[in-house]
């Protein structure tokens, strides 16, 4: 069990810690990397810093494939179960079978489950940035915070888009010139059993729409793809044309690009590493991948089979092995921005991938991306030679 020490108001004390890995972000890819380091036998001085309280700040629509819920124990956080995906053109509706099921589930309770598989200390402070790197080779980073420095030698960005502790000197990753693209969600209460898209330029022209129905309320929102379109009014023309009312806004920026997922000495991971995956924008699958493989990098640190310089190797080789795949679907990406617009031709190519062999078929190639059985069966173990990768290849994804 994780030890917590949030701390508010009077009781905000400095800090001053030294420790032995700090995750910075305590959201899917910060406690994934955690989890991984909690059944180490070397018991690492593990802290996790973030903001907000573990689970209070929701930024997603909170769906991914089951087999990965199963796979991290995290189950008892689902809400509702879909086996296949609605898609709304201006014209007609289309369905796409899935070779495995979706389910939204409860982002605050899901945290809390993955937290607590972990074995850290918590703190609540705001991430500044790099102090100056130690003067010795491997030594500690020092990571300033508004409540004062923490130090670790291995040190984790899972702070999303904005890249906070990127090197000095690092291109800026600033909206709307960046690669990013922008959503923007409300949460009214309601049920459904459909779990739909909307591919309609009445609210984005290059982007889509969504509606995910999660127990007791329906999480609606507008995407795009293009960061200089704003999205809240598209927004609230859905939930009207949905008959809902407006509640709980939530957005954020989505990078669809790979960064670099090294630099400085720091191991970057989920957004902060463009881990989002163009087209979808989903970010949850690849912030579980990415924290597993990462955490058993770090693992192998923690307990001497490795030196840090190995582990920011491997785990840099192991992001960009998925280089093929992300630039795949960019291009997909950039391919339905266009179509969009052109209802004719946008419902023939939903008609052409809507037969559920078809759609199965492209969907179980879009899964095998990141898939949950790449680390089914597979167990920390020792680290293997250098030149290997973290995590097994697995082809690019063909339709």
């Amino acid at each position: 069990m994780p030890t917590r020490a949030t701390k508010r108001g009077d009781e905000r004390t400095p800090l001053q810690i030294d420790c032995d890995v700090l995750i910075c972000g305590a959201s899917f890819a910060g406690l994934t990397v955690a989890r991984e380091l909690a059944t180490s036998p070397a018991r690492p001085r593990v802290v996790v810093v973030d903001r907000y309280e573990i689970g209070e700040r929701q930024t997603s629509a909170c769906a991914v494939p089951l087999p990965w819920l199963a796979l991290l124990g995290l189950t008892d956080a689902v809400l509702q179960r879909f086996d296949e995906i609605v898609a709304h053109s201006p014209d007609r509706t289309f369905s796409w079978a899935l070779p495995e099921p979706f389910v939204t589930f409860d982002y605050r309770k899901l945290c809390r489950l993955l937290a607590d598989q972990g074995d850290f200390v918590f703190e609540t402070a705001k991430v500044e940035g790099l102090g100056r790197p130690s003067s010795v080779a491997g030594g500690p980073l020092t990571v300033l915070t508004d409540r004062g420095p923490i130090r670790a030698p291995l040190v984790v960005d899972a702070l999303g888009w904005r890249r906070v502790l990127a090197p000095a000197g690092e291109d800026a990753i600033q909206p709307p010139e960046a690669f990013l693209s922008r959503g923007l969600e409300v949460h009214p209460e309601g049920r459904s059993d459909e779990l739909a898209l909307y591919l309609n330029p009445r609210y984005v022209p290059d982007g889509y729409s969504w509606s995910f129905p999660a127990g007791g309320e329906v999480r609606v929102g507008v995407g795009s793809f293009d960061p200089h379109h704003h999205v809240k009014d598209p927004t609230l023309r859905l939930v009207a044309d949905l008959e809902r009312e407006p509640h709980g806004f939530q957005g954020n920026w989505i990078p669809h690009k790979l960064r670099s997922s090294t630099g400085g000495g720091v191991f970057f991971v989920g957004d902060s590493a463009g881990h989002c995956l163009p087209l979808t924008a989903e970010g949850i699958r690849p912030a579980f991948h990415f924290g597993i493989a990462l955490g058993r990098e770090l693992r192998h640190v923690v307990e001497g089979r490795q030196t840090r310089e190995q582990a920011l190797r491997r785990y840099a080789s192991a992001s960009a092995q998925k280089d093929p795949a992300y630039r795949w679907l960019l291009r997909l990406q950039r391919l339905v921005g266009r179509v969009i617009p052109h209802r004719r031709t946008l419902d023939a190519a939903l008609r052409l991938t809507s037969p559920p062999s078809v759609g199965r078929r492209a969907w179980g190639a879009y899964l095998h991306t990141l898939s949950a059985s790449t680390w089914a069966a597979s167990d920390p173990g020792p680290a293997p030679a250098d030149a290997e990768l973290a995590a097994p290849a697995e082809p690019v994804p063909t339709v």
